[in-house]
């Protein structure tokens, strides 16, 4: 139980340093990396791709780390952070952005919810002046929005 709750824990913080960073990292100073994520295109990879293995290096280390020490905060935190990690690809790059055609459109006001805020995020192509900065989370003026 205190394994899984720690797989837990990290996951659900992990959203909030998700958006932290998305806010602050993405739309700040590695803008570059992460502009061609804005502008629509056919391209199979785009630079902001990269974010995928720099964000699989804490969760690496903290996996390695943890196994080698027999430090059990360290190796479920990583694998909190991979289980972020792996519904980041399922939610946005499978479910929002359809990089890989598995999913149909939904009645659920959840996930249409988190498809509108995404959208709202992306109607600015610049990197100033984006709301929206998280995945999980949605704010309630957005499910207020889809009536």
């Amino acid at each position: 139980m205190f394994q899984i709750s720690i797989v837990l824990i990290t996951f659900v913080c992990m959203e909030f340093i998700a958006w932290a960073t998305h806010k602050y990292v993405m739309h700040g100073f590695l803008w570059y990396l992460h502009e061609d994520h804005h502008v629509p295109s056919n391209k199979q990879f785009q630079k902001n791709d990269s974010f995928a293995l720099i964000f699989a290096i804490p969760s690496a280390s903290l996996i390695i780390l943890g196994s080698v020490y027999s430090n059990e905060i360290m190796l479920y935190s990583g694998f909190g952070i991979l289980a972020y990690g792996l519904a980041y690809l399922f939610v946005h790059d499978i479910f929002i952005h359809r990089r890989i055609k598995i999913f149909s459109a939904t009645k659920n006001k959840y996930f249409k919810a988190i498809m509108h805020a995404h959208r709202l995020h992306h109607a600015k192509q610049e990197k100033e002046n984006c709301e929206y900065f998280g995945m999980l989370f949605v704010p309630l003026s957005v499910f207020k929005s889809l009536k």
